[in-house]
C-alpha cells in the first residue's frame, strides 16, 4: 500500500530537462553496454587514451576490444579499419570534436560509431549517431546517463530494467555543499569504486528528479564565460589548438610539467585531476597518449565559479609553473 503521512521527503521538482526524450540509465559505462547490445556487435574499437572503468566494464560483459591511437586533434589516427560488424567508440575528449567531425567519422566508419559525449553534455547529438552522456562530471549528481539511440533500436525496453537507487551515494555531494571537498574525498572514491560491478539499470528516481531542478541555461553560460576567461589568460601559452565547446567541461591546458603542477596547485586548494591515470601505467612515456594524460591540465571552469576565480587559477598556475622551472 502507498504510504500516506509521516515526515516529508525531497520536493518533486518541475523544471525542464536539457536532454528530453532520451533513454535514462544509471551510468555512462552501462549506457555503452546498452548501445553495444542494441548494435549486436561483439567487438569494439576503443582509444588507448581511455579510462579503464569503461574497458573493464566491456571486458566483464564479454566484448572483445581492439585499440586505436589518437592524433593531436583527438580523432582516430589514419589506418583504423573496423571490420564489418565491429564498432568504433569515438570519444569527444574535452568536447573538442565538433558535430561536423563526428558526422564525418560516422560516414568514414560505415555508420558503425558510438559517440561518448561524457565531456560534452551541452552538445546535441548528431542525428542518427548513437550517443551517450554521463552526468556526474557536469552537475552535483552521484550517477545518471542519457542515451540517444541514433540509428539503433533499443536493446531492451527500459521499463523492464531494474531501477537504480542513489540515496546512499549522496553523502560526498551533500557534504561538500556544507564543508570542504577534502573532508569527503574518500567517500567519493568509495562510491566510484562501487560502480565497478554495476549492471545496466534505469536512472534512479532521485537523479531523475534532481535533473528537473537545474538551471541549464545559466550553467552553460557560466561555463562558456569561464572558459573564455581562462583562454584569454592562458591561451597564448597553450600549445593545444582548441575550439570553445557548448558549455565546456573544463579548460584543457597543456604544460610540459603537468604532473608536478597538479601537486603544487593542490597545495593552494586548486584540484586538477589526472584523467585516465591508467594510461600512465599502460602506455610508453614517448606516446602521445601518455603525454596528454600526464600534461593536459583540465582546469575547472564550471558553473560554481566566477571570472575572479579564473584569474586565481591562472595566477596560481603561473606561480607553480615558475617554481617548477626553478627546481627542474
Amino acid at each position: 500500500m502507498k504510504e500516506i503521512g509521516g515526515y516529508l521527503e525531497l520536493e518533486r521538482l518541475s523544471g525542464q530537462e536539457y536532454h528530453e526524450h532520451m533513454i535514462k540509465l544509471n551510468l555512462g559505462r552501462t549506457a555503452l553496454l546498452y548501445l553495444l547490445k542494441a548494435a549486436g556487435t561483439h567487438t569494439l574499437w576503443v582509444p588507448h587514451f581511455l579510462c579503464e572503468s569503461v574497458t573493464d566494464a566491456c571486458l566483464r560483459a564479454g566484448y572483445e576490444l581492439k585499440y586505436y591511437r589518437i592524433g593531436r586533434n583527438f580523432l582516430p589516427e589514419d589506418g583504423v579499419r573496423p571490420a564489418p560488424g565491429e564498432y568504433l567508440y569515438l570519444v569527444n575528449f574535452y568536447g573538442q570534436l565538433s558535430n561536423a567531425q563526428i558526422l564525418a567519422s560516422f560516414g568514414q566508419y560505415d555508420r558503425r560509431v558510438i559517440v561518448d559525449n561524457t565531456h560534452a553534455f551541452f552538445q546535441r547529438p548528431v542525428h542518427g549517431v548513437p550517443t551517450l552522456y554521463s552526468l556526474r562530471k557536469f552537475f552535483g549528481l552521484s550517477d545518471g546517463a542519457y542515451v540517444y539511440m541514433g540509428n539503433l533500436a533499443p536493446a531492451l525496453p527500459v521499463s523492464l530494467l531494474e531501477q537504480d537507487l542513489s540515496h546512499t551515494r549522496m553523502g560526498h555531494i551533500l557534504g561538500r555543499y556544507e564543508t570542504e571537498a577534502s573532508a569527503h574525498y574518500q567517500t567519493m572514491l568509495d562510491n566510484a569504486h562501487a560502480f565497478d560491478h554495476e549492471t545496466v539499470k534505469q536512472m534512479s528516481a532521485l537523479t531523475d528528479n534532481l535533473l528537473h531542478g537545474i538551471d541549464y541555461a545559466k550553467a552553460r553560460r557560466v561555463r562558456e564565460d569561464n572558459y573564455q576567461a581562462l583562454d584569454s589568460l592562458l591561451g597564448a601559452e597553450n600549445p593545444l589548438t582548441l575550439r570553445t565547446p557548448e558549455g565546456p567541461f573544463t579548460y584543457p591546458f597543456y604544460h610540459k610539467n603537468g604532473i608536478t603542477l597538479r601537486k603544487k596547485m593542490a597545495q593552494y586548494k586548486i584540484y586538477v585531476p589526472t584523467y585516465w591515470s591508467n594510461v600512465l601505467k599502460d602506455m610508453s612515456e614517448t606516446s602521445l597518449e601518455y603525454d596528454y594524460a600526464a600534461n593536459i591540465l583540465p582546469l575547472p571552469c564550471d558553473q560554481r565559479y566566477t571570472a575572479e576565480d579564473m584569474r586565481r587559477v591562472a595566477d596560481v598556475l603561473h606561480q607553480c609553473a615558475a617554481e617548477a622551472e626553478e627546481t627542474a
